[in-house]
């Protein structure tokens, strides 16, 4: 069965305007790189999905913060002044420079592919869907941060689980960066089994993510932080997934596996210090393939990250290609320095997952 790509030209419009670090370019620049190195035919489909509702944000966020949203980015896509209150909704990297692009509806498709996403997954219609630009998993209910005004990865999760009737949802954040605001929505729930690999949180925003933050509640036991230590690369990687990931997953036994997270832990990113390569990427896709034959293969995979617009695609695509699989090989952008061939990083990430197993050895028998 193909890969399912979502993708809108409306997604260019998330773009904070010139000099902010998220460009709409971004999306655009994929798709290209994508034909290029692989034909469509029996490998991939691309779709559209329309702009999620006020009814379908209601899901995940506060009417006065949906009602917000939608007046202030619309004013400033068109160069009015729309900030009274701006700080008791949005963080201050969520403010546009210039003339933006039209966010907040190009948000609402990102919403809108994550909910099609699932209905095409769990009716059938495809095993494996892309949402290209999802992963905003800063956003809160009633806030947004990050670069993030609603957090799709939330309202992945939380509708499939609802509508479907899903006991068991996987959330795996590979994001460089902690989902806090993914983290907020699911902390409490045992039909959620978040994980959230991310460099250190003493080391980069937003500064969560700590390996004793396990949940809350029913919830306490179902999150797992892997805080991972600065230029940690793909044997850190490897050995996280190995003896953490894949043995907890296959524990829980997921229905459905929503992954999110794009190129940011690349060794060269602009506002990261991960030391993964290409072929870890690859390595991170092939693991998720291989959790996903634990629910017949369904899998949501939602990509938008990555802050060196150089080897953005090169990254999705190899991470990409470890998820469908396409049987093509893995290209390096960029020579590997020495230190990350040899993952001095290795040694500081053994304890950081012996910590990890600590911490969720009393509700995991793997652990035990």
């Amino acid at each position: 069965m193909p890969l399912a790509f979502l993708y809108s030209d409306e997604l260019k419009e998330y773009d904070f305007g010139p000099g902010h670090p998220f460009r709409g370019d971004r999306f655009q620049n994929f798709l290209p790189y994508l034909k290029k190195q692989l034909p469509p035919e029996n490998n991939y489909v691309l779709l559209t999905a329309g702009e999620a509702t006020d009814e379908d944000l209601l899901r995940i966020c506060r009417e006065d913060y949906i009602e917000f949203t939608r007046k202030y980015y619309a004013a400033a896509h068109v160069g009015r002044d729309y900030d009274d209150d701006f700080y008791l909704f949005q963080s201050g990297d969520n403010m546009p420079i210039g003339r933006p692009g039209n966010v907040e509806m190009a948000a609402r498709v990102v919403v809108g592919q994550a909910k099609k996403a699932a209905d095409l997954v769990m009716t059938g219609k495809y095993q494996k869907v892309v949402s290209i630009g999802g992963g905003l998993h800063h956003a809160k209910s009633a806030y947004g941060e990050g670069f993030c005004l609603y957090n799709d990865v939330a309202f992945c999760a939380k509708y499939a689980q609802e509508v479907y009737k899903l006991d068991r949802v996987l959330v795996l954040d590979s994001d460089a960066h902690a989902g806090n605001g993914t983290a907020d929505y699911l902390f409490r729930s045992p039909n959620f089994l978040f994980i959230d690999i991310h460099q250190d949180p003493m080391t980069i925003y937003p500064g969560t993510g700590f390996a004793e933050d396990i949940g809350d509640g029913d919830g306490k036991g179902f999150k797992m932080n892997i805080p991972m230590p600065v230029y940690a690369g793909n044997r850190s990687y490897a050995l996280a997934f190995d003896e953490l990931i894949m043995p907890v997953v296959a524990e829980f036994k997921p229905q459905l596996i929503i992954r999110n997270g794009g190129s940011d832990p690349y060794f060269e990113d602009g506002l990261t210090r991960l030391g993964l390569t290409a072929a870890g990427f690859r390595m991170m896709g092939d693991h998720v393939r291989q959790m996903s034959e634990i629910c017949g293969g369904k899998q949501i995979d939602l990509i938008a990250s990555g802050y060196n617009p150089d080897v953005l695609p090169q990254i999705w695509f190899a991470l990409l290609s470890g998820i469908a699989p396409f049987d093509v090989p893995v290209v390096e952008p960029r020579p590997i320095p020495a230190r990350l061939q040899a993952d001095f990083a290795y040694e500081t990430s053994k304890t950081v997952v012996e910590q990890v197993k600590n911490h969720l050895r009393p509700y995991w028998k793997c652990f035990q």
